[in-house]
């Protein structure tokens, strides 16, 4: 047990880390009886549609008051799901649309204040779209706090434990996300053992309940790292790896920008340049092309997802040794070519 605990707090260390951003989700900026800006909802499962808005109740303090005299209580603005239906399998969820998260640590107050059959509040996170998503819920009825998956809209068996969830009081619910690997506290301690789960690296976060439930979410906020996309990453790693490389680039398409352009570069500058002619032409016939110079030899070959299909290109500028052939210098990226298409499942991978 001890060892166990001295690894998650381990990981909890490297996850402060590592996290440099932090966004609050401030609900007294929405009117009363409106959608908080920025958020879309949606309901998975049946039944009657979600209908989420910002509503005033009371919500004690997270600070000790000062004087005996301070209220204990403020009426303020928190976050509800106010359409009730009691059907079973109703999942109103509320995802914010503003940016995806990899590693983070997801934090809400919450109350269940009611419901009949189902009494019921938890997040969502690392969504990716109504379908595919993870999910940390606390139960009042139960008495439990479980984890589950949603993935092409089959919710997985959950997994957690028996904990106490009183209703009609105040709970902190956070989850921790480095890497695969999940962590999950209730009210501030360990709720579920270390999850690991490869399903979803990044994605959005938001919020949830079930059937008929009525709950307040107040005092969200997210700390994350800011998140790299894939292209970014490689080259990245390719600058780390290989020390004769003097420069590389990925190109690819975007829904904003459909021209082939430079996604990322180990010169930063590059990146949104439109591609040129050799790039176009490796792009178009599927075909790797070689150039030198006195300095550097030059390898552009197509990048292909993991049907195939070609969804970008990436060009490798070498520190030439004596006597390189332009089949060495092929030879010697191809490899690498392949390690990076084997994480390119399409060409939307790239950009996210």
């Amino acid at each position: 047990m001890q060892r166990r605990l001295l690894a998650f707090l381990a990981v909890l260390s490297v996850s402060v880390a590592v996290e440099a951003a932090e966004r609050v989700f401030d609900f007294s900026l929405t009117p009363p009886g409106s959608m908080p800006e920025g958020f879309s909802a949606f309901r998975a499962g049946v039944g009657k549609e979600a209908d989420w808005k910002v509503v005033l109740t009371e919500v004690p303090s997270s600070f000790k008051p000062v004087s005996a005299k301070a209220a204990e209580a403020n009426r303020l603005p928190v976050l509800a799901q106010v359409a009730a239906d009691p059907v079973d399998e109703r999942f109103p969820v509320l995802v914010f649309d503003g940016e995806r998260y990899g590693d983070m640590t997801l934090t809400t107050r919450f109350k269940i204040a009611g419901g009949a059959t189902e009494q019921m509040a938890g997040v969502v996170f690392r969504a990716q779209d109504e379908k595919n998503f993870y999910v940390v819920r606390a139960n009042a009825l139960d008495g439990n706090v479980r984890f589950y998956k949603f993935l092409q809209g089959e919710r997985s068996a959950p997994v957690g434990n028996s904990i106490p969830v009183s209703r009609g009081d105040w709970h902190e619910l956070t989850v921790r996300c480095v890497g695969n690997r999940i962590h999950v506290l209730f009210d501030g301690k360990e709720a579920i053992p270390e999850l690991s789960d490869n399903s979803f690296l990044s994605g959005k976060v938001g919020f949830m309940t079930k059937s008929d439930s009525l709950a307040y979410f107040s005092e969200a906020k997210v700390s994350y790292k800011p998140l790299e996309t894939l292209a970014t990453s490689m080259v990245r790693e390719l600058s780390e790896r290989q020390p004769r490389l003097l420069n590389a680039r990925i190109y690819g398409k975007t829904t904003s920008k459909p021209e082939l352009h430079v996604l990322a570069s180990k010169a930063g500058d590059e990146a949104g340049k439109l591609a040129e002619e050799t790039e176009l032409k490796v792009f178009s016939e599927n075909q790797s092309y070689f150039a030198k110079t006195k300095t550097e030899h030059i390898v552009t070959a197509p990048l292909h997802d993991r049907n195939g299909e070609t969804v970008g290109v990436v060009k490798f500028f070498l520190k030439p040794f004596p006597g390189q052939t332009e089949a060495a210098a092929i030879t010697r990226v191809l490899p690498i070519v392949k390690d990076l298409e084997a994480r390119v499942s399409s060409a939307r991978d790239l950009t996210d």
